[in-house]
């Protein structure tokens, strides 16, 4: 019995031992709790932190470049949203196969996409049936399409297509003042997932290591790399922001909680002082003849005479910012130095004149002058004009002439202290990049005659402009601009507005009232064989001097000798008693016609200018140009938009058979003038071949650019044949031939002399 009980006993010892083992182990729950709790480190680990990032939700505010606008608000360059199309290999995205969710049949998809993203079958088909991808991109016909052209892929109803959207930067002009836009491209970089600030790859391994959760993400910059886009990039870039806040297990911020944010800050708009409408007389002139002349190069700068704000420039050849097409990069207008020529001239006479010894009625020989063992020609070939005064040597543009003045009236010192003061061989500061600053350096005695009539230095175009506006007004100069404000678009803050600014008397108002007359006689031809003849249009009050400069051969020394050898220019303005405009245009090499490039062009802008600004009295108010901002017309009734623009006096050329307004030409905003050519594209499919005669080899071009036609001229000036009849319907992708009469019916092979 007594055993019994111990044995009873000894049984009740293993659920004790047990009820220890739990309160042991509920204890050690407890202190692992409490460790949890309370500290703010768990194995190695800031709890706090490691919860903030598993709850916490970041993203960047990304900011918008900033637009950069003509002088009456036209875009010149904006960012835009654009597409990239995609297509989706893997099969393991769909799982219902009633709605694939992946390219299925890839020889369809491949039909349908060939026509609208202008790409052949074969090459989609080849990056459809790549191997291994879960997704390719369409490319190049499918990379940066537009809002229109995703419709259009989306109309098609193809699966497994998508599309990656992206911000580009958008020129919706094309190759319009180009060089002083300039360009910018997006360029892959990494940012703080948080702050939205840029990483270097050493900066983000640095981080990595010290910054617990740290992330980062991949996007583009873009980055501006000429013109305005290089010399204001930190200006129009801005700077991104970004949020940080608690979001619950859905992904959505969870109310009255803390929230972390920095706004995005924009970039700065700039609005340029370039006029659209004169812009497009310089380009269209420019380009029409360039085409027929063929110079290596050609320039050619328009600027208001009393505000200094450049209205436009342009050059060739030149490129188109949206694909840039660029061969060279360096703008003319800044950066190209070249020898002048006689245009120098006028500075050498009217540094004579203000000192008060020339005497314009004094008399030498023309011909040649002889300096040590070097002989100064005049441009004739040393004929020269026989015994003739100082003003008729500025008009036939006798180098011996400003020779003279250089050894009778002036000194070396004085000649180089009054280029310098009229802005040659320094910047003139005019807000673009890479300016350059020329050389008027001489010493010798045949380096001061050269420099005298503009050998042996250099200057640049934007020098021209500004050294001319002391004869447009009264002797004082005026600094040339191309940026007329900057805007902070977040505010709407004027950061910056251009001033007119004048320098003190540089000249007096006898200088500037002689070498004008000077000027006006050399292009009214007051003394039969003056220079300039072939810029004196009748009913306008030119003044101006003409340039020819012998090329040097950097190679082997001394200057070319070739026929075509020459830079000729022309620096003018008009009109004479009150000058509201200044042009100066030069042509390196024209194949042929020798300075006939120059007028040519010139005289077809300054009419152009002259009718748009209604600048003389025997133009009827009635048909001076009349300008329009350009609607915006996207999805209009056709008949209500074309009604609209021709209440306007524009032409309105419409393209396909549609019901609506797709889109524009020129772009929405833009300036357009009375009797533009306006196009509209419809959304009919049927497009008909217009009848382009008579057209403009610009309006021409444009229209059968827009319906996909490739084009080859012939000839040059206005549209007289076309290979394509119209009433035809369009294929997208054909050529066609137009025969280009000249407008003013002067013959190609004309050979114009420039004397000087």
């Amino acid at each position: 019995m007594l055993e019994k009980k111990r044995q009873k006993k000894q049984t009740w010892n293993y659920p004790k031992r047990l009820f220890y083992l739990f309160l042991f182990c509920v204890i050690l729950l407890y202190v692992q709790f409490g460790y949890l709790t309370l500290s703010p480190t768990v194995y190695g680990k800031d709890m706090d932190a490691f919860a903030r990032n598993r709850d916490t939700a970041r993203s960047v505010l990304m900011a918008k470049r900033g637009t950069i606008y003509d002088s009456e608000g036209n875009i010149l360059a904006q960012n835009i949203t654009s597409y990239t199309v995609i297509a989706y290999l893997d099969a393991s995205r769909t799982t219902d196969p009633e709605y694939p969710q992946h390219v299925v049949n890839k020889e369809a998809t491949a039909d349908a996409l060939a026509p609208v993203l202008s790409m052949e079958k074969e090459t989609l088909l080849s990056l459809l049936n790549m191997e291994n991808l879960y997704q390719v991109e369409l490319g190049p016909g499918g990379r940066g399409i537009s809002e229109l052209k995703k419709e259009e892929v989306e109309n098609l109803g193809l699966d497994g297509i998508d599309f990656i959207e992206n911000t580009k930067r958008y020129y919706p002009n094309g190759d319009f003042a180009s060089y002083i836009v300039g360009y910018a491209k997006s360029y892959p970089i990494k940012i703080d997932a948080k702050t939205g600030e840029e990483l270097t790859e050493e900066e983000i391994e640095i981080k990595k290591k010290g910054e617990e959760g740290f992330k980062y993400r991949n996007t583009e910059k873009i980055v501006g790399e000429l013109g305005i886009e290089l010399a204001y990039n930190e200006e129009i870039t801005g700077t991104n922001g970004f949020l940080v806040y608690q979001r619950d297990k859905s992904g959505y911020q969870i109310p009255d909680t803390a929230e972390e944010r920095k706004d995005a800050i924009n970039g700065d708009d700039i609005y340029l002082t370039i006029d659209s409408a004169i812009q497009r007389f310089v380009e269209s002139a420019l380009k029409e003849y360039a085409a027929i002349y063929t110079p290596e190069w050609m320039l050619v700068a328009v600027m208001d005479a009393k505000t200094g704000d450049i209205l436009a420039s342009s050059s060739t050849p030149s490129f188109d910012p949206n694909i840039r097409n660029i061969t060279n990069y360096e703008n003319p207008l800044t950066s190209y130095i070249f020898e002048p020529g006689s245009t120098m001239k006028t500075y050498t006479y009217m540094c004579a004149i203000d000192k008060g010894t020339y005497n314009g009625n004094y008399e030498y020989l023309s011909g040649t002058y002889t300096i040590g063992e070097d002989v100064i020609q005049d441009w004739n070939g040393g004929k020269g004009w026989g015994t003739i005064s100082l003003d008729l040597g500025y008009e036939y543009s006798s180098n011996v002439g400003a020779v003279t003045i250089v050894n009778e009236f002036i000194s070396r010192n004085e000649l180089r202290s009054c280029l310098t003061k009229f802005g040659f061989g320094q910047t003139t500061g005019v807000e673009l990049p890479r300016e350059m600053s020329g050389s008027i350096n001489f010493t010798y005695p045949v380096e001061v005659a050269a420099a005298s009539y503009g050998q042996g230095i250099t200057t640049t175009a934007v020098q021209h402009l500004q050294g001319l506006s002391i004869i447009a007004n009264d002797g004082k100069m005026v600094t040339p601009h191309i940026i007329s404000k900057i805007v902070d678009t977040n505010t709407g803050e004027i950061k910056f507005e251009r001033q007119v600014e004048k320098s003190e008397q540089l000249v007096s108002s006898e200088t500037v009232k002689t070498i004008k007359q000077l000027m006006y006689n050399t292009v009214h031809n007051r003394n039969l064989g003056t220079t300039a003849m072939d810029y004196d249009i009748e009913g306008f009050d030119v003044i101006g001097k003409t340039g020819t400069a012998q090329i040097y051969d950097s190679v082997n020394g001394g200057y070319l000798k070739g026929s075509t050898d020459y830079i000729h220019s022309f620096a003018g303005m008009y009109p004479n008693d009150d000058p509201e405009i200044i042009i100066y245009v030069a042509a390196k090499k024209p194949s042929f016609g020798q300075g006939a490039i120059v007028s040519k062009v010139t005289t077809s802008i300054m009419k152009s200018i002259a009718k748009y600004k209604n600048m003389f009295g025997n133009i009827d108010e009635e048909n001076a140009s009349e300008k329009y901002i350009m609607p915006s017309l996207i999805n209009k009734n056709i008949e209500i938009a074309k009604e609209e623009l021709s209440l306007k006096g524009m032409n309105v050329i419409l393209i396909g058979d549609g019901d609506r307004v797709i889109s524009s030409y020129p772009n929405s905003g833009s300036t357009i003038l009375k009797d533009d050519k306006i196009f509209l594209m419809t959304n009919g499919n049927s497009w008909i071949m217009e009848n382009l005669t008579g057209w403009s080899r610009i309006d021409a071009t444009n229209y059968l650019k827009l319906v996909g036609l490739n084009v080859k001229t012939t000839g040059y000036g206005y549209v007289s044949e076309q290979s394509i009849i119209p009433g035809t319907p369009i294929i997208s992708g054909t050529e066609i031939m137009l025969t280009l009469v000249d407008k003013y019916n002067f013959d190609v092979k004309e050979v114009v002399e420039d004397t000087g």
